[in-house]
């Protein structure tokens, strides 16, 4: 009997059967029962098989994503489906003054210019000067100046500016964190000047998008159905809740994209992904489950997986009972077994977390891997505060979206895992928006003892976000004065890699108090038809879409 099968008939009274991962012989005809509507039951194979892995539309890049809906058009609003609306569509309809880079996998992606070629900055006043991209213009043929940067952040920022809106700036905070004023400096300039030190102003910069000042006030309600940047690909059409259509930008000042057409299907279901790839629907989706890769591969398709930025931990209430103690939180992360997690669950597409710091990140160190596989010392500690026989919480865990894994199964197995040392753990399913909307306004949903959520330090103002006393991220109201004294250091030093080593000493802080539950990290997969190419799989959470091409043979 597998391990999973073992644990999927061990939990199935506490979370509904549909989360649990499927078998791969069930899933073939879990599909073509699910999509007869859609496509014709002589698409699946005995094995689950269809069109051949090269079944796509010339020129024709179809994205089966993770997201629920649609994500908003409008900018920095694109982030209603997580990073995955960063990644298909703010980065896809707009630039920031800085962005990624994105063109190789190999090293974790710097800070490069995007609508900036290049700054300089002032630390006798704190003040960042950028220097704008000439010859840019927005796709409806608008000059991208320094009038334009000043608009947006006016839209940001000022809230006596007629284009301000309160939701850009709630969405706007942690980017916007440090930024205390800003000016036309000429046509081509900027600058920005900071609240006090701030070391990472250029990360933070990337998801202020640039919209068209034409554009936004020809449609100052509506905006999110016209929206116009200066980014690889220009609107085309919306349906809502379903997909959205880009074209190529062939004017793109980094360089035109290889497809023509790109289309972004909201596909938060795994077995929909699956079977929408299969069928040639789609030629490429996000989060493929673990258990069908083999058989994507065997049949011609590209799995991709490389390590980036990504954190999936719980992250325990602190000021509830008896999560408050710091050995109860460490015996949980004694308790629970990252490696067949990662092994045989995630069949591979994850790795196990020793630590707060992922692998991708400038910040991690394997001499601070803290966390391992010791049930006996797990009891210990809960004898030690007083719970020997274990005790009661809940989590509050999202049902899809981006970076979210397959989190049904994953939440299980903890439920299980944890069960071993007498910890009885009542799962809350949420709506991955409204988690989104309850976390970003710094609470758990439903009050729950810890929230599942993927998170990333991929910004460096995440840090203090999540960590900082009183920051608006900062669920778990975890406080420690080290830490913050070492968060206020690493943002007044200006060199990235000392800076890092700062971040190396606040994770090893952090993970001897445990605030979180720290579990794997993920490896990105994503499942593409053979005739998808030129595509590079970054470390990082974000792609450069504009190096595909789709050519079926």
């Amino acid at each position: 009997m597998s391990l999973l099968s073992w644990r999927t008939r061990r939990v199935r009274s506490a979370v509904p059967r549909p989360f649990a991962l499927p078998r791969r012989r069930k899933t073939a005809a879990a599909i073509c029962a699910s999509v007869l509507v859609v496509v014709s039951l002589a698409a699946c194979g005995p094995d689950g098989g269809g069109t051949t892995a090269s079944s796509s539309q010339s020129g024709v890049l179809t994205i089966g994503m993770t997201a629920g809906d649609v994500p908003n058009l409008d900018t920095i609003l694109a982030s209603s489906q997580g990073y995955e609306g960063y990644r298909f569509v703010g980065n896809s309809l707009y630039d920031g003054l800085t962005r990624f880079d994105l063109k190789q996998g190999t090293e974790i992606p710097k800070v490069v210019g995007g609508l900036a070629t290049s700054w300089d900055i002032d630390k006798a006043t704190n003040t960042w000067t950028f220097h704008l991209r000439s010859g840019v213009t927005f796709h409806d043929g608008t000059p991208f100046d320094a009038d334009a940067v000043i608009f947006n952040f006016d839209r940001y920022l000022n809230t006596s500016a007629h284009q301000y809106n309160s939701a850009f700036a709630a969405t706007a905070a942690s980017s916007a964190a440090g930024i205390a004023s800003y000016r036309k400096v000429d046509d081509s300039t900027v600058a920005i000047t900071t609240r006090g030190p701030w070391s990472h102003l250029d990360s933070d910069l990337v998801f202020l998008y640039i919209a068209s000042p034409t554009a936004v006030k020809a449609h100052p309600k509506d905006f999110s159905l016209h929206p116009v940047g200066t980014g690889p690909f220009v609107f085309s059409s919306l349906a809502r809740g379903q997909q959205v259509t880009f074209t190529a930008n062939p004017n793109y000042w980094g360089g035109a994209p290889k497809v023509d057409k790109l289309v972004l299907k909201a596909m938060p279901d795994v077995a929909t992904r699956l079977a929408a790839l299969r069928s040639g629907e789609v030629n490429w989706i996000e989060a493929p489950n673990p258990d069908d890769v083999a058989g994507l591969k065997k049949d011609g398709y590209q799995v991709l997986t490389n390590s980036y930025d990504h954190v999936w931990p719980w992250i325990f209430d602190l000021t509830h009972k008896p999560l408050d103690d710091p050995r109860v939180r460490r015996a949980l992360n004694l308790a629970i077994d990252r490696q067949t997690m990662a092994s045989t669950l995630l069949d591979g597409t994850a790795e196990p977390a020793a630590q707060l710091a992922p692998r991708a990140n400038g910040a991690y160190r394997a001499a601070n891997d803290t966390y391992s596989y010791n049930l006996t010392e797990a009891r210990k500690l809960l004898a030690e505060a007083g719970v020997p026989n274990g005790f009661s919480m809940t989590v509050s865990y999202p049902t899809s979206g981006s970076g979210n894994m397959q989190p049904g199964p994953m939440n299980q197995q903890l439920q299980s895992d944890l069960a071993r040392i007498g910890v009885r753990v009542q799962l809350k399913p949420i709506e991955w928006a409204a988690m989104l909307t309850s976390f970003s306004s710094g609470k758990i949903p439903d009050g729950a003892d810890a929230i599942n959520i993927s998170l990333t330090f991929i910004q460096e103002s995440i840090w203090s976000t999540l960590f900082a006393p009183g920051a608006p991220l900062n669920v778990g109201h975890y406080n420690d004065p080290a830490v913050g004294a070492l968060l206020t250091q690493a943002q007044s030093e200006y060199d990235p890699t000392r800076r890092n080593a700062l971040y190396a000493e606040i994770v090893k802080k952090i993970d001897e108090q445990s605030p979180w539950l720290v579990v794997v990290n993920d490896l990105n997969p994503r499942a593409l038809a053979a005739d998808v190419h030129g595509f590079v799989q970054p470390k990082s959470w974000f792609v450069d879409l504009t190096t595909v091409a789709v050519n079926p043979t």
